[in-house]
């Protein structure tokens, strides 16, 4: 999963960003509101871990205001407020789980794995259509004119981002954070390939192109 971690205290945070490595998740650690807010309106996460008492702006008007934009990405709430009252005014700001401090990793992690299945349970229908390109995400199946294609898995990453911003520019090192992963060590490089691999695939047998390439900004897709 891609998770943000939202917690100020560098100890705590510094601990639960590396169990959610040793788990293969791939993590950013934001330890203030503001900084927490640009990163989920810049990025796709499919999990947000929000400490309620954090600077600037707490984990709790976070949560508010995302579900007022109606942004839906599971989240869990972490505090030391343990009162029955608490934990309702947490999940009516539109937490979907809460856990207590001081908390085991491994309720933590059991935690996550529970959001993660409710996550794909509410996934099971996610279908893509642009022209006449289809894409079902629970199926991992690619059509194009009708036409199945065979994508890796990295190419099936790259490009359902691609069509769920589509028509948007993606520069490179948004491409290589959201589909690659913000701690990996490969360089920009191989976002080149990989879209010229894709597009051998998805535009190579079709006279009518849709991934395009921005000069000097990034890529598109789009008809």
């Amino acid at each position: 999963m891609y998770i943000l971690l939202v917690e100020d205290d560098e100890k705590l945070g510094f601990l639960i960003n590396h169990k959610l490595k040793q788990e293969f998740h791939t993590v950013d650690w934001a330890k203030n509101g503001k900084e927490a807010e640009e990163l989920i309106y810049a990025r796709n996460y499919d999990l947000l871990i929000l400490d309620w008492m954090i600077p600037q702006k707490s984990g709790l008007d976070l949560c508010y205001e995302l579900r007022s934009r109606k942004i839906k990405t599971p989240a869990l709430m972490l505090t030391a407020r343990e009162t029955v009252s608490d934990r309702v005014k947490g999940l009516n700001a539109g937490a979907d789980d809460y856990l207590v401090k001081p908390f085991s990793f491994d309720e933590l992690l059991a935690r996550i794995q529970a959001l993660s299945r409710r996550q794909d349970r509410s996934w099971q229908d996610k279908k893509y259509t642009l022209g006449d390109l289809d894409i079902n995400e629970e199926t991992h199946e690619v059509a194009r004119n009708g036409l199945p294609l065979s994508l890796t898995r990295r190419e099936f990453q790259l490009l359902v981002f691609l069509v769920q911003n589509a028509g948007q520019i993606l520069s490179r090192e948004r491409i290589l954070d959201r589909v690659w992963g913000y701690d990996v060590e490969v360089t920009p490089n191989v976002v080149d390939a990989t879209i010229k691999l894709l597009r051998k695939k998805v535009d190579g047998p079709f006279a009518k192109k849709m991934i395009h390439s921005i000069r000097g900004l990034g890529y598109r897709l789009g008809e």
